[in-house]
Formats: C-alpha cells, structure tokens, sequence
C-alpha cells in the first residue's frame, strides 16, 4: 500500500532530518552539523566543560574566530582594553586545549564569524548550524537552519555535538518586483521589520521568497537573513539556487569535482514542497520600498528616508510611551524630517553590511567626491579576506582620495565591546542591525540605514537621500 507523502516547508525537511530523538510535547534533540564559536560567550561554556571533565565530542565541527572584542586598528600589537585582551587570550587557551581550529588576529581567514563561514564554503545548504550570538541566522541565506544560542547550549553542543531545542513555527514572506534607484536589500528588510514591528516574528522561523529575493546576490540575501532577528523571528532561510551553488563552488572549504556535483543534487531538493503548512505569510512589493533609516531605539521605528517620523497621534496609545521616550533619548520630534538632521560618526561594517558588496556601494557613491570633515568614517571589512579583496579591487585608493581609512576586520561599532565606541549625544549613521540605547557606546545615538545612506552622509556630513547624489 502506497503513502502520500506530507508535504514540507525548507526548515521542516532541515529539521525533521537532524531530530536525534523527540519526546511528545518536549524539546527535541536536535544534532548539529557546524559550531562557531568567538571570544564573548564561549569562555563560561569552556569553564563549563572543565569543570565536568568532558573533553569537546567533536571539535573537528567546531570552528573559533576572534571578532566581537578586537580592535580595528593596530591588529599586530597587543590589546590594549584588557578585557578584550583576556578574552580574546582565553579562546586562543581554549582552542588549543581542545584541539579547536582557530583562525585569530592576523590569520588570512579571521573574521566576524558569520562573514567568514560563508565566503569560506563552510556554511552549505541543508546543515544546521549554531553559535552563540543571535545573528548566527546569517548563514541562512545559504539554505540552512542556523540560529543563536546561549552559553549554557554552547557547552551542551560543544559536549555532545547536539542541542535541546523546541520547534519553531513557519513563516513566509514573499517580496516580488524590482528595486528602485538606491533601494538595497538593507532597506527591504529595514522595511518588512517597519511593517511587521520589532516582535512580529516572534516564535517563527521566516523564509523568504519572491522574485525581489531570486534577483539577490548571495551577499544581499546574507543581509536580510541577518536581521530577522530584529523582528523577534528565530532566524531566516532562502532556499538554495544557482546563484548559491556558483557562490560555493570553489571556496576553500567547499566539496570539490564529482563531490560537489552529488552535493548540488542533493541542494537541489531543498525546498518548500507545493501545499506545504504556512503558520503565517506577509506579502510585499519592492516597488513600495525607498531607501530606509531608523528614527527610534530598536530596528523596527523605521521610515522611507523622505517620510515624516510619525506623529504621537499615529501611534497606539499603548505604545506611546516609549514612542517618547525613544524620541527623547534621540532628540528628535514627531512629525518632523530626519533629511538634514547632522551625522557626527558614520560606520560601515559588522555581519549585516561588512561585506565585499557593501564596500563596492560605498565606493561607487564616494568615488570622486569628499569626507565631510567634521564626520568621523570608520569602514571595517567583515574579514581579512574582505579586507584583500578590497584592496586588490583598488577600493581602498578609491577611499584615500576621497579622504577615508580602510580599518582592520572585527566587529567594531556594532556593539562597541571594543576601542570603537560612539561617545555620548552624538548621532550615528551605521549598517549594523541593532539601535538600541547605547548600542554603540553609551548615550550614542544611532540611525540603521543601508552602505548607500552612510556613504551619502559621510560625503554631506548629514542624513541624506543617496538618490540625490547618485
């Protein structure tokens, strides 16, 4: 006798395939195909580890990077901030303590750790992968399920290559049409957030889909996966096409010959089956979308950069509140433009934006034009290996004439543990995910925008429209 099959949504057919064992209203055992690591949040889990006299079940699937607490300049000389320096110490300790590949300051592949997993071939499509750092989703772009984890999960994967985890519910959203004149894929995700608010995703893992997602490149698609955090989602996931079998084949770690024709095959089936169970889906048309920026304190208080912040009035009287005190803490009004508002501090970098493509941006809009000189740039590639290939590009000649440093990779501004901290008051145009209140240095100020809108402020030393400079 013959069984329908049920049909399966992308992260079903991901997870469903690594549940090592599901009890009936528990978490399941979910096993782990690729581990990450970095200096903040694996420390206490290594400790952990020692304590219980457990050795790491299979370092051979864990990889370390030194990224959130590193300097971006002077990378050659010791740490100054001494907590960075033990930290950063500590991973190097416990990596060769337990037979885990590291790859540390100066190492051709050092990096933020969700730069360098892909543009290494290490992330590939169909594997679950974890890290303790909630934009580990990142790597969804690929065709994974990757997500964050705590401390705590970082010891139990790093014991047992496996991590208790409850299910998460499907969404989809769909994004059809073409961009428009400086629309990257920053602003789409800046604006599905705006619209679906900075808990909309709550309890879900998102996948998009639609032309506007199909006309990506892998680094734009990177992007959008990134941020479904700040919408509260577990993580994000595209289903592996062309365009991602071309941007793995022949990296480092990538299969290679006949071996990455059977994995190809297998990439191929991933993904979402016709009739499969959605628990939620938006629908959105890139035609609506204008380059973005944020007005507020978290991702989701964001407008179209010729749009108006939205008046008290507009607001639910339930979010009014801190509908105020967000405008407070920024020193902005409701109802007024952010166009013209000064911009004291710009930075391109971090997971979301510190790519190769994103550099590329930012050069085209700089290229033949000049710094403002009371705004201080600082531009981090997301690895060394970005960090060449902007070099052999000849963008860094492109930045120096136009007044700007190329700095070392890390992550920089994007949660100030490091020397690159905003001071307090001043405002920030950056490229990260994350304007919380004192994100990028306490009292800072922070506007999230696209490598467009920070090049266009860099050169105006103000918020401004990059369509009106291109």
């Amino acid at each position: 006798m013959l069984y329908a099959v049920k049909p399966k949504t992308l992260f079903d057919k991901i997870w469903d395939a690594h549940i090592v064992k599901q009890i009936e209203g528990e978490p399941g055992v979910l096993y782990i195909d690729r581990h990450f690591v970095h200096e903040v949040t694996s420390p206490q889990a290594f400790a952990g580890l020692e304590k219980r006299k457990i050795k790491v079940f299979r370092p051979d699937q864990t990889l370390a990077t030194a990224d959130h607490n590193v300097p971006t300049k002077d990378q050659h000389l010791p740490i100054r901030e001494e907590q960075s320096h033990n930290q950063v110490k500590k991973l190097q300790e416990n990596c060769e303590r337990y037979g885990i590949t590291l790859y540390g300051l100066n190492h051709p592949y050092q990096g933020i750790v969700h730069v360098i997993g892909p543009e290494l071939g290490i992330t590939q499509p169909g594997m679950t992968i974890v890290c303790g750092d909630s934009h580990t989703s990142t790597h969804g772009a690929l065709g994974c399920v990757a997500f964050g984890i705590g401390t705590s999960e970082v010891e139990m994967v790093l014991a047992s290559q496996s991590v208790l985890q409850s299910k998460s519910r499907n969404m989809r959203i769909t994004i059809d049409g073409k961009l428009g004149k400086c629309v990257t894929s920053k602003d789409v995700i800046l604006y599905i957030i705006s619209k679906l608010s900075a808990s909309g995703g709550t309890g879900h893992f998102i996948e998009y889909a639609g032309s506007t997602i199909r006309d990506l490149s892998m680094e734009a698609r990177m992007t959008i996966c990134n941020m479904s955090i700040e919408m509260g989602a577990r993580g994000g996931l595209i289903a592996p096409d062309q365009k991602t079998f071309d941007y793995i084949k022949n990296r480092p770690f990538a299969p290679k010959g006949k071996e990455f024709e059977r994995a190809v095959a297998r990439w191929s089936e991933l993904k979402t089956d016709d009739g499969a169970h959605i628990d939620k889906e938006y629908f959105f048309e890139a035609e609506e979308v204008e380059p973005m920026i944020t007005y507020g304190t978290n991702p989701g208080m964001g407008i179209g950069i010729t749009e108006k912040i939205p008046t008290m009035e507009s607001i639910l009287p339930e979010n009014r509140s801190s509908f105020s005190r967000s405008l407070e803490y920024m020193g902005i009004e409701s109802g007024s433009s952010l166009l013209g508002n000064p911009v004291d501090y710009v930075f391109i970098g971090s997971c979301t934006n510190g790519r190769i493509e994103d550099f590329r941006l930012f050069t085209n809009l700089v290229k033949g034009k000049k710094r403002e000189a009371e705004t201080t740039v600082w531009l981090v590639p997301g690895s060394k290996l970005v960090e060449q290939q902007i070099i052999s590009e000849g963008l860094d000649k492109i930045m120096e004439e136009a007044g700007f440093e190329l700095r070392q990779p890390g992550c920089s501004a994007c949660l100030a543990m490091n020397e690159d901290k905003v001071p307090a008051g001043k405002y920030a145009i950056a490229t990260s995910n994350r304007n919380f209140e004192g994100r990028q240095g306490p009292g800072a100020r922070t506007f999230l925008a696209s490598p467009l809108v920070a090049a266009a402020a860099a050169v105006t030393g103000k918020i401004t429209n990059p369509a009106d400079l291109v």
